[in-house]
């Protein structure tokens, strides 16, 4: 294997991230609710008013893993950063990708004034749980997720 190279993503990257996006979802069980286009997707990151970014890993010229994140406030914090994916191949696992894309995500947080960052992570993925463990997170079992769907 060829070094691993992080770098900001750019509009053209969005298919390759969008599969990836498919993968983790079919890993969790719900491909069936990725509905988003490439087209949606491409305009949301890359369009007139972006709502997120990006960082991907490539190896040999092709996208093995991406972290995409967007901002997020808190009234008692500021400025926090939103990871929403932390996602790597699944042959390409076991090689570091995931921690370089991770600490890329916390040093763009940490130079851009950030407050701090937040995620979930699945309370069965017991790879991703041991792996966020490492860099000694606050889990909070106290809050419960809540989402309003716009569309079915």
């Amino acid at each position: 294997m060829n070094e691993v190279m992080i770098r900001r993503a750019v509009q053209e990257d969005c298919s390759a991230m969008l599969e990836l996006i498919k993968e983790l979802a079919e890993y969790e069980k719900a491909l069936h609710e990725v509905t988003v286009t490439l087209q949606q997707f491409t305009e949301d990151g890359f369009g007139k008013s972006p709502v997120w970014g990006a960082f991907v890993a490539e190896v040999d010229n092709e996208i093995v893993g991406i972290s995409l994140y967007y901002d997020r406030y808190s009234t008692w914090k500021g400025r926090r950063l939103y990871l929403e994916d932390l996602v790597v191949t699944e042959r390409m696992r076991g090689m570091q990708i995931g921690k370089k894309l991770f600490d890329a995500t916390l040093e763009h947080g940490k130079n851009n004034d950030y407050s701090g960052m937040v995620f979930q992570v699945l309370n069965w993925n017991e790879p991703a749980i041991n792996f966020y463990k490492k860099y000694s997170p606050k889990f909070d079992d106290e809050w419960l997720n809540v989402s309003i769907e716009f569309k079915d």
